[in-house]
């Protein structure tokens, strides 16, 4: 069989489970999300391990379906974006402040107690930190625009937070390198950074209000097939290029702004419509099918059992009370600091960027990058239930609400 067809045929099996097991996850009162995720556990080397087994062995196949998983988070974070409004998200500037600095340095500071702990060296040990202080809300995105309370003052304090999450961690990686690397180039480095990141937001959004809305028009008038939907996924790959190139910014931060500059646009329900069926009947299921195809539990020694427990352990609790106690010191009450705590434990693609690159400057072993991984898995599968359990007071106030509309 040609690389093609195992492809073909892998991305058919994939999109099948998790469109049935995230059926059954509905059936059962959890988001579908949950399914889906179980989906890549069940098909990865925690069970049925597919891509080593007949007819699926061409080499290349694992990073072709990676691939398209990152185009499935990066529309996944458009589709967020796209859901809310700039006003919404600057009113939540405090909170997010708040939330999103003490879900960094409470991470930071209990993971470095973990690596000293576990025979680390301090830079080691300080690296773990970075590591899991990054977050990842392209689960808990998904939940909430389930859940239909994205745009709840929770859901919107979340995905601000989220963002300046993101930029702290970059910032820290990039000036731990620059600082501690074998290049050490020094305080420039870490000036030059923070002026990338400054100039591709400013860039972004100069970009983003004034132009994209008058260039989606425009390209909608054109006698040109499917040319809005075209022009927004041109637009989400571009942010999202931009973001990491130009800004040493995560790819899913730039595809993020892309749908809140495009949801000022008249054509905005549009945009959403067209995307959201390409995004969720192809590249999305992927892309959390795909998280479980990485878990390999069955290789893991005594020693490293314990060290990713331990991990685990500090990534939901550091987060949760971390972030959690940022948004209650901004005047949150204790259940919404809960609801943004626990939206904000979930860890992803950010968090094993960095430890990857950590692997290859010599601060991150092999035993540790599993570990890694191991909390990427546990804290996404946890993040849907507990949100759903947190937020169903207002679910259920929201359907009422409807019911009598």
């Amino acid at each position: 069989m040609s690389p093609f067809l195992q492809l073909a045929l892998l991305l058919g099996l994939m999109i099948t489970a998790a469109k049935a097991l995230g059926y059954l996850s509905l059936r059962l009162g959890q988001p579908s999300v949950l399914g889906e995720l179980i989906a890549g556990l069940l098909l990865g080397p925690s069970v049925i391990n597919i891509l080593a087994r007949p007819p699926f062995l061409d080499p290349h196949l694992k990073e072709s379906v990676a691939h398209f998983a990152e185009i499935g988070v990066l529309m996944l974070m458009f589709i967020a974006g796209l859901d809310l409004h700039i006003t919404d998200l600057m009113r939540s500037g405090r909170v997010a402040v708040y939330a999103g600095v003490m879900g960094v340095l409470l991470p930071l500071g209990m993971a470095y107690g973990v690596g000293m702990a576990f025979g680390l060296d301090p830079l080691g040990s300080l690296f773990l930190g970075l590591i899991l202080a990054a977050t990842s809300v392209s689960i808990s995105a998904q939940t909430l625009l389930e859940l239909r309370v994205l745009r709840s003052r929770v859901g919107v304090s979340l995905l601000g937070a989220a963002v300046l999450d993101d930029v702290l961690v970059v910032l820290g990686f990039s000036l731990f390198l620059a600082f501690t690397g074998e290049g050490h180039l020094g305080f420039g480095v870490g000036l030059l950074i923070v002026g990338r990141m400054l100039l591709y937001v400013v860039v972004a959004a100069g970009v983003g209000f004034l132009i994209l809305p008058r260039l989606a028009r425009a390209v909608d008038r054109l006698p040109i097939s499917q040319g809005l939907m075209a022009f927004t996924i041109v637009t989400i790959l571009l942010y999202a290029w931009a973001a990491e190139v130009i800004g040493h910014m995560a790819a899913i931060t730039g595809a993020f702004l892309a749908g809140l500059f495009m949801a000022q646009s008249p054509l905005r329900d549009r945009v959403e419509g067209g995307l959201k069926a390409m995004a969720y009947g192809l590249f999305v299921p992927i892309f959390f099918v795909n998280v479980g195809l990485s878990a390999d539990p069955r290789t893991m020694s005594p020693q490293e059992a314990w060290l990713i427990a331990a991990l685990i352990l500090v990534a939901v609790v550091s987060k949760v009370v971390g972030s959690g106690l940022g948004a209650r010191a901004a005047g949150y009450s204790w259940r919404e600091a809960a609801q943004l705590g626990v939206g904000m434990m979930s860890r992803g693609e950010v968090g094993l960027i960095v430890a990857s690159l950590g692997i290859g400057e010599g601060f991150v072993s092999e035993k540790v990058f599993s570990g890694i991984v191991a909390v990427v898995l546990v804290t996404t599968l946890l993040t849907p239930p507990l949100l759903r359990a947190l937020f169903r007071p207002q679910t259920r106030e929201a359907k009422a609400a409807e019911a009598t509309a």
